[in-house]
């Protein structure tokens, strides 16, 4: 078992020992005031989803301070240490020993019981409520704490700032290279979208002939850069139709021929 999940089983078991613990001073206090077991038992039913939601949120929040504690335990000598973990941990258990040990004598279960439950009750709550939080505090006023909290800070920020250039810069490369593979393209297109505009005016030749040219043009324009490369194709074909033949609805010929062409589908209506 890892050091760490060693920490979270004992921290688990303390603070069940306590919830037991205070649970039974509880129903004791209930039943020193009159009340009987059956109020205590539906009081029980209503508190224990609310204590196993407060555990829950309790859990994650040391499970949280723990993966922190290696970051900033040099911040932090006396409640970042181990040893501070461990003591952290077996507080309940040393309240359970100290209230056995000042019952002895007694011969008395409920007197045992009673000092088992007080003992760990109250160590728990000086510890984890009273010592714990005073003691973090004083930690963080210290002088070369706050250096060193200072410190970290300004490293942290240091590496955000180059985490953020350096996607800057990974955005820009693949921009730029996207702009020298749309160069490549049009280069590479220029004779094909001529060819194509011309083919859609040519009324010499006959239909299947040009469509035959026109989907070899297209399957060419797919093996080099597939769907976005047969698209500047048709945008530069359809210029060329509107520019020099003067008939730009001619190009919507080209749609037809190619459809099937790897994605590529009909655009017509």
């Amino acid at each position: 078992m890892g050091r760490q999940k060693a920490f979270r089983l004992l921290h688990f078991l303390s603070t069940a020992c306590f919830l037991v613990c205070a649970a039974y001073l509880l129903v004791i206090s209930l039943l020193q005031a009159g009340r009987g077991w059956l109020f205590i038992i539906s009081v029980s039913g209503y508190s224990a989803l609310l204590s196993f939601l407060l555990v829950s949120v309790y859990l994650f929040a040391v499970f949280r301070s723990a993966a922190r504690t290696r970051k900033t335990e040099i911040e932090h000598p006396l409640t970042g240490s181990q040893y501070y973990s461990v003591f952290y941990d077996i507080t309940p258990f040393v309240g359970v020993s100290a209230g056995f040990i000042s019952a002895i004598g007694t011969g008395k279960f409920s007197t045992y019981a009673f000092g088992v439950a007080i003992g760990c009750f109250a160590t728990t709550f000086l510890v984890w409520i009273v010592f714990d939080p005073l003691a973090g505090l004083l930690e963080t006023l210290l002088p070369s704490n706050r250096k060193l909290r200072r410190e970290r800070l300004a490293l942290a920020k240091i590496a955000r700032t180059q985490a953020g250039n350096a996607r800057i810069r990974t955005l820009a490369e693949v921009n730029a290279q996207a702009d020298l593979e749309l160069q490549r393209w049009r280069q590479a297109l220029l004779q094909p979208a001529q060819t194509l505009a011309d083919l859609v005016v040519d009324d010499e030749q006959d239909s299947a002939g040009k469509e035959a040219i026109a989907i070899d043009v297209g399957v060419e324009a797919w093996r080099l850069g597939g769907i976005a490369c047969m698209n500047l194709l048709y945008s530069m074909a359809a210029e060329i139709c509107a520019n020099t033949h003067r008939m730009p609805a001619s190009a919507e010929s080209i749609s037809l021929w190619w459809d099937g062409i790897g994605t590529w589908r009909c655009q017509l209506s």
